[in-house]
């Protein structure tokens, strides 16, 4: 059974990586030592934005950082000794099919960064090949009894990409998907994990627009006595009025306890700021401004909810 997280947990994801280095710098492959500096210097930067939001009235409490070690692991260390939420991903980056970044070695990286959840990114269609699926499992499943073996936390992050077949079906309405059936796979694939051993304590899940589809998320999450597990929407890289609108949706669920949205936040004020349109400190307000705001955006469609 997992330990659980109930509380409010308003995450600052910026754990990518392949994505990370070609979307902001145009690279691809293996990186020199100077190209990895400066990766690891645009997170710092991240980072201040982030303590900068909390300087600004985020409670400190329900703040939380994502970060790799591979380029953030000064961010891990200072972020757990000011006493800050950390998360740090265990998965290979870029992958189709999940696989440990360190191999065999994953717990000893854990246990080096020691942050408060070990997170995990799966990509997972219960009509996706099963061989496949079945590795993922297995892999999950001895992360999931390893870190509850060592009182620590985990975090699952689950994408549902549509099969062809899937797509086909709705005559390639990549929007019907999402709306129509990728809320039905969540919960099954949430509920086969489940079944398997996989045991998360924080469901880090795509966003939903409708209410009752977050009512089913949470109940597939805290089935048979999980009470203490909860759940957090991702940004999933999209617009802001997207992005509102799945917290606004989410907030008002028992259940849902938070977000983590990084993309969103952070992008576009690092590239203006890589190609010299901005100085750092204009990026850091901005992730700061940007974050503050998801927070408030949050908080507030959770408090109207309560009071209806």
């Amino acid at each position: 059974m997992p330990l659980g997280f109930d509380r409010p947990l308003y995450i600052l994801p910026f754990d990518h990586r392949s994505s990370f280095e070609l979307e902001l710098f145009g690279w691809k492959g293996e990186l020199t030592a100077e190209q990895t500096a400066q990766v690891a210097e645009t997170k710092a930067a991240i980072y201040d934005g982030f303590k900068a939001a909390v300087a600004e009235g985020v409670p400190k409490e329900r703040a939380g950082i994502l970060v790799d070690e591979q380029f953030g692991a000064a961010v891990l260390r200072d972020a757990s000794q000011a006493g800050y939420i950390t998360a740090c991903p265990v998965e290979k980056s870029g992958q189709e099919e999940f696989a440990f970044e360190y191999g065999e070695d994953f717990a000893r990286h854990i246990e080096a960064m020691n942050p408060k959840f070990a997170k995990v990114l799966v990509r997972y269609n219960l009509e996706a090949d099963a061989a496949m699926n079945a590795r993922q499992t297995a892999r999950l499943r001895q992360l999931s009894d390893y870190l509850h073996s060592t009182n620590r936390l985990m975090m699952f992050e689950m994408l549902v990409p549509p099969e062809r077949a899937q797509l086909a079906k709705l005559g390639g309405d990549r929007g019907a998907y999402e709306r129509d059936v990728r809320p039905g796979l969540m919960v099954q694939a949430m509920r086969a994990l489940q079944d398997a051993g996989v045991e998360p304590d924080v469901w880090k899940v795509e966003g939903l627009d409708r209410r009752e589809d977050c009512v089913k998320v949470v109940a597939a999450a805290r089935r048979g006595g999980r009470d203490a597990v909860s759940c957090i929407i991702l940004g999933r890289g999209e617009d802001e009025p997207r992005v509102r609108h799945w917290l606004q949706t989410a907030a008002g669920v028992p259940g849902f306890v938070g977000f983590a949205v990084g993309r969103t936040t952070f992008m576009q004020a690092l590239a203006a700021w890589r190609a010299r349109q901005i100085p750092r400190d204009a990026a850091v307000a901005e992730i700061g401004k940007n974050y503050r705001e998801w927070v408030g955006v949050f908080e507030g469609a959770r408090q109207g909810a309560a009071g209806s």
